[in-house]
């Protein structure tokens, strides 16, 4: 008899064929989702509205990674969420199965070969890329070594004009107080192994064609890590007459999406030399203002445009002097509500609602370009249904699709 464990245990799961092995399932229970390359059986199934990632593997490793997940929901950091185990399966002639780990579907996310088409551009590798970096820092940063970096075990979401990048396969993870640079170069020397063999097999697809270079794209992630590490945790030191470059510090890491908690700061004897060091750093330093004023739940790059509109209306309106909570009301349902609205409920699974607003601002700058006039958001709303919105796949259902002349 399948024994469940979850946190939040849900029953409809009990109907499905826990006797028979993932990969015998018949296709009438799985949904056709793109699916990264994986050592195990990976199979997606539906379960009422919620879409669910099943994942066959031996029973010490499923509960590793299951915990692991927990860990990483409960801190904050960007990976799938963990739903639970079904061990103890039999199949009808008595032997055994591997345990079966569940986790939710992360709704608009595509794996990395979903977003390398023939014809790539470079800036779209560099945001890839540049997300993935962020992901490890942040990862490194709460003190979870992976130990099995890869593109591979990614998932990535639009975010703006650039990209989110989230964790998907924990089982050779890690949790540690703090780690050590020992461990960290560890990580990145894996990197640097696992995603050499994923960009020569897109080589090798045809699908990372020239000016590509596998070597310089491993070489840049590095270097993207390293710089994005010092300005995260790096010693600074400066004359005690400089005293605004703590503050400016500051401003780059809420610029970068982190907040700094803590900063250890210290002086020499006299004052003339200031030693500055961050201690807690946190991410998501916009999302945070954007959930505090409106309720939404973005990535950080979407908020980061939200609040730009929130400012830009707050000004243009005239309430610069109004309390910002009152004005966010106000944006949220004069601005952003009517939006929404006017986006046909059929098209929903094109685009998570604040990528459609960032998509719309773009359109609507464009098209103002184009008829020399300021064009209301809401009348650019329809031309950016027409021409730009309908002809997307629909990302929510993981289209493979996906065109890189589509990435607007």
């Amino acid at each position: 008899m399948p024994k469940f464990i979850s946190a939040t245990p849900d029953s409809r799961l009990l109907p499905f064929p826990w006797d028979t092995a993932l990969e015998e399932w018949p296709a009438d229970l799985l949904v056709a989702l793109p699916r990264g390359l994986s050592r195990h059986v990976v199979r997606f199934i539906q379960v009422g509205d919620s879409v669910y990632a099943a994942k066959e593997v031996i029973e010490h490793l499923a509960d590793h990674e299951y915990r692991l997940l927990q860990d990483l929901k409960r801190l904050g950091c960007p990976a799938v969420e963990p739903i639970g185990i079904i061990t103890g399966r039999r199949d009808k002639n008595g032997e055994d199965l591997d345990p079966i780990l569940l986790t939710r579907h992360l709704e608009f996310s595509l794996p990395y070969r979903s977003l390398f088409t023939p014809g790539v551009r470079q800036e779209t590798v560099s945001r890839l890329l540049d997300a993935m970096v962020v992901l490890i820092a942040r990862l490194h940063l709460i003190g979870f070594q992976w130990g099995d970096v890869s593109l591979s075990n990614i998932l990535f979401r639009r975010d703006a004009s650039a990209f989110a990048a989230y964790l998907v396969d924990a089982e050779t993870g890690r949790m540690h107080p703090q780690l050590t640079d020992g461990q960290r170069e560890q990580d990145l020397d894996i990197a640097r192994t696992n995603i050499f063999g994923d960009f020569l097999d897109l080589q090798a697809a045809g699908m990372l064609l020239d000016p590509f270079d596998p070597l310089q794209l491993i070489d840049s992630t590095i270097r993207r890590y390293e710089e994005l590490w010092k300005e995260l945790t790096g010693v600074e030191e400066f004359a005690g007459t400089q005293r605004e470059r703590i503050e400016g510090r500051v401003r780059r890491l809420n610029a970068l999406g982190f907040d700094v908690a803590e900063m250890d700061i210290e002086t020499d004897s006299g004052g003339a030399t200031i030693r500055i060091q961050p201690k807690v750093v946190d991410a998501g330093h916009h999302q945070r203002r954007l959930m505090r004023l409106t309720g939404l739940d973005t990535e950080e790059n979407q908020a980061r445009r939200i609040l730009n509109a929130l400012d830009s209306y707050r000004f243009r309106s005239g309430q610069s002097q109004v309390a910002e909570a009152v004005v966010a009301h106000k944006w949220l349902t004069e601005v952003f509500e009517p939006v929404m609205a006017s986006v046909p409920p059929e098209l929903g699974a094109k685009r998570e609602p604040a990528q459609v607003f960032h998509e719309l601002l773009d359109y609507r700058w464009y098209m103002s370009q184009r008829e020399d006039r300021d064009v209301p958001l809401l009348e650019a709303v329809n031309g950016y249904v027409d021409e730009v919105l309908q002809e997307l796949p629909d990302e929510a259902l993981g289209t493979e699709n996906w065109d890189e002349s589509e990435d607007r």
